[in-house]
């Protein structure tokens, strides 16, 4: 049973998970073992637990404890759970809790490369994306519109810091992803080299004149096909682009040119996804 706890001291040092905390102090890259994220809402976090993350503690404004977080609590066993108004939770945090509920859970073992792609028929590949919104939004589109997995080269922002696993709604949970690579330098070499020898053909979400649309029925017929989106100033670089099999770009009218990253995951996963 949870262990229900009136905020009173500040400072107290379990709470700086909560308040004081870096997203990249709570990575804990000199201790794996011990690095957290948080999860923001009842709907997030219960599917964090419904993935496997171990909760930590929460923390939440008195009235969800009986109310929209009742049935979280209940999942999370016998951890710590702060509660107050939300005043004393906004002057703790320095922003105000829109969902009312914050949980603070260790980050869950990431796949392998290899383990996403064994089965995986449709993935996408994420090149420098360092916004945790378009990250965020580019995994809630991933899940609803067929894609198998999510990789990542070694400049993209942190699925699990907050903002990006709030606005995924928490499908960044149910979709594998990993890294394609620890280190700058193995992007798109040897990373494209290790797609290919998975059975990927890639394609390449960019605007060139030798591009392809993005309803070619060539696309389609791919057994494995990897879509590959850019980063939101300067999209794909120029060598990645050079190494894909296809160059796709989505149709478009009145002028316009390019499309948010988000956006435009979302129309290339409905259209090349295996839903």
């Amino acid at each position: 049973m949870a262990q229900v706890k009136e905020i009173t001291d500040f400072q107290a040092s379990e709470l700086d998970v909560y308040a004081r905390l870096t997203e990249a102090q709570l990575l804990n890259r000199a201790q794996p073992q011990n690095a957290m994220f948080i999860a923001e809402s009842p709907k997030v976090i219960e599917r964090a637990l419904d993935a496997g993350c171990v909760p930590v503690s929460m923390l939440l404004e008195r009235k969800h404890i009986e109310g929209q977080a009742r049935h979280v609590i209940a999942r999370c066993g016998d951890i710590p759970v702060y509660t107050s108004t939300p005043e004393v939770l906004t002057q703790l945090t320095g922003f105000k809790l829109t969902r009312g509920v914050l949980c603070a859970m260790y980050r869950p073992r990431q796949p392998a490369v290899e383990e996403i792609c064994q089965r995986a028929r449709r993935i996408a590949v994420l090149e420098n994306i360092m916004n945790p919104t378009n990250l965020g939004a580019v995994f809630r589109s991933a899940a609803a519109l067929g894609i198998d997995g999510v990789l990542l080269t070694p400049a993209c922002t942190d699925p699990l810091y907050r903002r990006s696993v709030r606005v995924s709604m928490g499908t960044v949970f149910q979709i594998p992803w990993a890294y394609i690579g620890e280190e700058l330098a193995q992007w798109p070499h040897p990373g494209m080299e290790r797609l290919q020898a998975l059975g990927f053909r890639t394609a390449a979400m960019a605007l060139r004149d030798d591009s392809v649309s993005i309803d070619d029925p060539r696309l389609m017929a791919e057994e494995k096909l990897a879509i590959v989106l850019g980063t939101e100033g300067d999209g794909l670089a120029a060598d990645t682009i050079a190494n894909c099999d296809y160059t796709v770009r989505i149709p478009m009218s009145h002028g316009v040119d390019s499309l948010n990253v988000a956006a435009a995951s979302a129309v290339a996963f409905w259209q090349l996804g295996l839903r």
